[in-house]
């Protein structure tokens, strides 16, 4: 496994000691290795933020898009070859603030996408100003009297809006993100892994310490099928009571399968291109 891993490994990382991103990054590499996958077979797009700087800690066929515009560069990759296991990795503001349009239509196209989103809270490479998800009276350089909007709430989001696989995992646990990605990788459809990230440099509040506290594993017996009950454990995050595992699942026909161009079975990557416009002119007259 460590052979494996190793080779998805990049430049060594830089994000501050203790920060949630190294423990994310590490379950990312032994999730594609435990699937023997190898760097050119996996295509990973990164937003902007400490998330994003992953593009240069990760080995992978990667590409290191705009802000809030990883969801709709990875629809792209995903369509131009869907053989290619796509991968986003962004942060709570990247997807669900300046992308927040894209990842509504992710989900609503339940595109065969696996979204890894750091939820720390903050814009930490800015210097911590508050995220969508951070708390209603949150106070950061941006809103030094408290946020006055209350938060986010993603994992009822994507349910709402047609993702059909959501789960929730802690940074705090490695084996358990590993597992979470694994299964939304595997998983046919929009995949959204939401990781509970600790930010140790702007973010006092949501600490190790605070996720530990308030955060649990789904009980046994949870049925993660019931479309009413998912959105009833996604919405306790409103009173700060983080709910880890596989929050919903259903089965539902993935948007590039339902695409008339696809019904050859090759992907678009692997049809002969048109050698000269000729023939669409004439097509055309």
């Amino acid at each position: 496994m460590l052979t494996k891993k190793r080779k998805f490994s990049g430049h060594t990382p830089t994000w501050c000691p203790g920060c949630g991103d190294w423990a994310i990054g590490g379950a990312i590499k032994e999730a594609l290795a435990n699937q023997d996958l190898d760097p050119s077979s996996v295509g990973v797009v990164f937003g902007i933020g400490c998330s994003g700087n992953m593009n240069d800690f990760l080995n992978a066929y990667a590409y290191h898009a705009l802000h809030g515009r990883a969801i709709p560069t990875a629809v792209g990759l995903k369509l131009a070859n869907h053989s290619m296991p796509t991968l986003v990795i962004a942060g709570d503001g990247d997807t669900y603030g300046e992308g927040g349009n894209h990842f509504f239509h992710a989900c609503r196209g339940n595109h065969d996408l696996t979204i890894i989103v750091h939820d720390n809270g903050v814009y930490g490479l800015t210097t911590g100003q508050v995220a969508p998800t951070a708390l209603k009276g949150t106070v950061s350089k941006s809103t030094p009297t408290g946020i006055i909007e209350r938060s986010v709430s993603p994992l009822a989001f994507a349910i709402s809006q047609g993702a059909t696989f959501v789960a929730q995992s802690f940074a705090g646990d490695i084996p358990h993100m590993k597992e979470m990605i694994e299964l939304g990788m595997r998983h046919k459809g929009l995949s959204l892994v939401n990781v509970l990230q600790p930010c140790v440099t702007f973010n006092r509040v949501n600490t190790y310490q605070y996720y530990l506290k308030k955060g649990y594993r789904l009980e046994a017996g949870y049925d993660p099928t019931s479309y009413s009950g998912a959105l009833v454990k996604a919405i306790e995050m409103d009173e700060e009571k983080f709910p880890l595992g596989v929050i919903y699942q259903t089965k539902s026909t993935p948007y590039h399968e339902q695409v008339p161009a696809y019904q050859q079975g090759k992907p678009l990557a692997q049809i002969p291109r048109v050698s000269t416009l000729h023939d669409l002119i004439e097509e055309f007259r």
